[in-house]
C-alpha cells in the first residue's frame, strides 16, 4: 500500500469531549450493572469495595498513560498503534487481536445480560430476537458513522448514570433512621481475608474495564490533545463516582450471598425496594447500558480490526472505507456474528473473564510502551497534548497492579489464563509463519511520525 492510497484510508474527525466521554462511560458503565458482583462471591462485601478502589487506581494510571501516547499517536488503533510505532509488528498484531477480543467478548457479555433480563419478565419471553434486532441496529448505526453512533451513545450512558442515582436517592441513604439499607445485616465482611482481597480484583476491574477504548478514537477526534485527555479523565471520574454508589446501594439491599451470584445486581437492588417506578427506572438502565456498551465495543473492536488490516498485518479487505460514510464497514461487519456466537454460549462469568484476561495482557504492555515512549521522545522533543504527571510512578502502578490482579485471576481461572496465553501463542506463530512476509513494511509508520531521540 503506497503512502497516496494510505492517506485516502484515513477516518473522519468528527468527534469531540462529550462523543469521547460517551465512548469511555458508555462501553464501561455496563461493569456497574453486572459482572462487578462477582467480586463480592471471591472477596465478600469489604473485599468488593476495597478491589474497587485499588483498581480505580490501576485506571487512572492507566488513563494518564494512556492519554500522554494517544495524544501524539497520529492513527486510529488506539494501544494496537502505540506498539506498531513503539514496540513492532509482531507486537503490535498481538495487542490488536487482544483489543478485538477484549470488546467482542464485552459485547457478547452485553447480549447475555440483554437475554437474561428480558427473560426474567415472563418465563415465555424469548430474548433472542431483541438481542439480535438490537446488535444490527447499533451496527448498522456504526456502519453509518461514529458521529451518530457515539452522539446516541452519548444520550443512552447519560440517561443510564441518572438510574444509578434515581436508586440512590430512593433509598434515603441522607437519614439513616428511615433509610432502605441495611449495610450490617447483608454484607459479609472479608471471608476469606486478604487473600480474597486478591481474588477479588479479577471482578473489581469490571467496573473501569474498556476506558482505555477512548484512544481508538483518536484519528476521529477535531482536536486530539483536548478531546481525548478531558473526555478520559471526566469519563473516569463519572465511573468511580458510579462504581462506589453501586457497591453502597446494591451490598445495602442485596445479601450478600445473592449479590456474588446474580446477573444483574442493580436491577436486584431495584426489585428488593419493591417500588415499580425504581424497578422500571433500573430495567430500563440495565437495558440501555447494556445497548451503550455493545454500541461502544462495536466502535472499538471496528477500528482496532481496520487498524490491523490497513497495515496489512491481517488481510487487506478489511481495511477499506466505505465509499460514502467513510467507516471501517467490512470489519464491523465480520466481527458481529463472532460477538453474536460467543454470546450465546449462556457462560457469561467465562465471557467476562476472557475479555478481563486479554485487557490485562495489553495493560501490562502499556506500562512497557511508556517507559519506551520516554526514552524514545523525552519531554521537550516532541509536542504532546497531554503530560503524564510524576512518571514513571504511574507506570510503576500499572505493572504491578495488573501483576497482582493476574495473580488473583489464577486462583478460579487458571484454567482460562492457561487457555488464553495458548491462543496467543498460536496466534503468533500463524503470524510469523504465514503472515509476516506480506506485511507492508515500507509504509507500516506513516511519515508524520518524527524520528526518535538518537535515531
Amino acid at each position: 500500500m503506497d503512502n497516496a492510497n494510505k492517506k485516502e484510508h484515513k477516518l473522519s474527525k468528527v468527534l469531540g469531549v462529550i462523543h469521547i466521554w460517551a465512548l469511555g462511560v458508555g462501553i464501561v458503565l455496563v461493569g456497574e450493572f453486572m459482572g462487578w458482583n462477582f467480586a463480592v462471591a471471591k472477596g465478600g462485601t469489604l473485599g468488593a469495595i476495597i478491589a474497587c478502589w485499588v483498581m480505580g487506581v490501576l485506571f487512572i494510571s492507566l488513563v494518564m498513560v494512556n492519554t500522554e501516547i494517544g495524544s501524539v499517536i497520529p492513527e486510529a488503533g488506539g494501544q494496537y498503534a502505540m506498539a506498531k510505532y513503539l514496540l513492532g509488528p509482531l507486537a503490535a498484531f498481538n495487542i490488536g487481536l487482544m483489543l478485538v477480543f477484549e470488546y467482542v467478548m464485552l459485547e457478547a457479555a452485553d447480549a447475555l445480560v440483554v437475554g437474561q433480563i428480558l427473560e426474567s419478565l415472563h418465563p415465555d419471553v424469548q430474548a433472542l430476537p431483541y438481542i439480535i434486532l438490537s446488535l444490527l441496529f447499533l451496527t448498522l448505526l456504526n456502519y453509518r458513522g461514529a458521529l451518530a453512533a457515539l452522539s446516541l451513545n452519548f444520550v443512552i450512558t447519560a440517561i443510564a448514570v441518572c438510574t444509578i442515582f434515581i436508586l440512590l436517592i430512593v433509598t434515603k441513604f441522607y437519614t439513616p433512621a428511615d433509610s432502605l439499607l441495611n449495610l450490617k445485616e447483608m454484607s459479609n465482611g472479608l471471608p476469606y481475608g486478604w487473600i480474597g482481597i486478591l481474588g477479588a480484583f479479577q471482578f473489581g476491574i469490571w467496573f473501569y474495564l474498556g476506558i482505555e477504548g477512548t484512544a481508538l478514537a483518536a484519528e476521529e477526534c477535531r482536536s486530539t490533545g483536548r478531546s481525548l485527555p478531558i473526555g478520559a479523565i471526566v469519563g473516569l471520574i463519572t465511573l468511580l463516582t458510579g462504581a462506589t454508589i453501586t457497591w453502597y446501594v446494591c451490598s445495602g439491599l442485596v445479601n450478600a450471598d445473592d449479590l456474588g451470584k446474580s446477573v444483574y445486581p442493580l436491577y436486584d437492588a431495584a426489585v428488593a425496594t419493591k417500588m415499580p417506578f425504581v424497578i422500571a427506572a433500573l430495567f430500563i438502565g440495565t437495558i440501555l447500558a447494556c445497548l451503550a456498551s455493545a454500541n461502544g465495543c462495536i466502535h472499538d473492536a471496528g477500528r482496532a480490526w481496520f487498524s490491523m488490516s490497513r497495515d496489512t498485518l491481517i488481510p487487506e479487505q478489511f481495511g477499506v472505507l466505505h465509499p460514502r460514510y467513510n467507516t471501517p464497514h467490512r470489519a464491523i461487519l465480520f466481527l458481529l456474528p463472532i460477538s453474536l456466537a460467543f454470546g450465546f454460549t449462556g457462560l457469561l462469568d467465562q465471557v467476562v473473564t476472557f475479555s478481563i484476561f486479554s485487557a490485562l495482557l495489553v495493560y501490562a504492555f502499556t506500562a512497557i510502551m511508556m517507559f519506551k515512549f520516554r526514552s524514545m521522545y523525552p519531554l521537550g522533543t516532541i509536542e504532546r497534548g497531554y503530560i503524564c504527571p510524576a512518571h514513571p510512578i504511574p507506570a510503576i502502578i500499572l505493572a504491578i497492579l495488573t501483576l497482582a490482579t493476574f495473580a488473583g485471576m489464577y486462583f478460579g481461572y487458571w484454567i482460562n489464563i492457561l487457555g488464553g496465553l495458548t491462543f496467543y501463542f498460536l496466534a503468533s506463530l500463524w503470524f510469523v509463519k504465514y503472515r509476516c512476509k506480506s506485511v507492508d513494511l515500507e509504509n507500516f509508520i506513516t511519515p508524520r511520525w518524527p524520528r526518535p531521540k538518537g535515531f
